[in-house]
């Protein structure tokens, strides 16, 4: 699986997804994850749709966002894009543990991941 996160600072989930400068994916397997790349996502663009096209773009096919904050109609647009978008529970949820519970869960995963493992 592939986890796109919204950061300030690759630690913390502390971005809201239309104004994130930055995302930070990885990568998640049975066992353990790993730090794929940062992408950069700071491009000004004035039209609200065609912002959130770019910003999805940014993803790079990407399984699950995780972000502080996601409107209503950019949370339909990540999802018509097949990447599910999780908002985090308080802006100090670090990175790093969610990447264990995204391991630990696989044991017995939600439907939601069920569909992305099938892949």
């Amino acid at each position: 699986m592939k986890i796109a996160f919204a950061s300030k600072d690759n630690i913390y989930i502390n971005e809201h997804f239309g104004w994130c400068k930055k995302f930070f994916i990885y990568e998640v397997n049975e066992n353990n994850y790993n730090f794929i790349k940062e992408v950069q996502s700071e491009e000004k663009i004035e039209n609200e749709l065609d912002k959130l096209s770019y910003k999805i773009k940014c993803l790079e096919n990407s399984d699950i966002l995780y972000v502080e904050q996601i409107g209503p109609k950019a949370s339909l647009l990540v999802k018509d894009s097949k990447i599910f978008p999780i908002k985090a529970s308080n802006e100090k949820e670090k990175i790093t543990d969610i990447l264990k519970k995204l391991i630990k869960m696989q044991e017995n995963p939600p439907i939601w991941m069920k569909r992305i493992l099938a892949k």
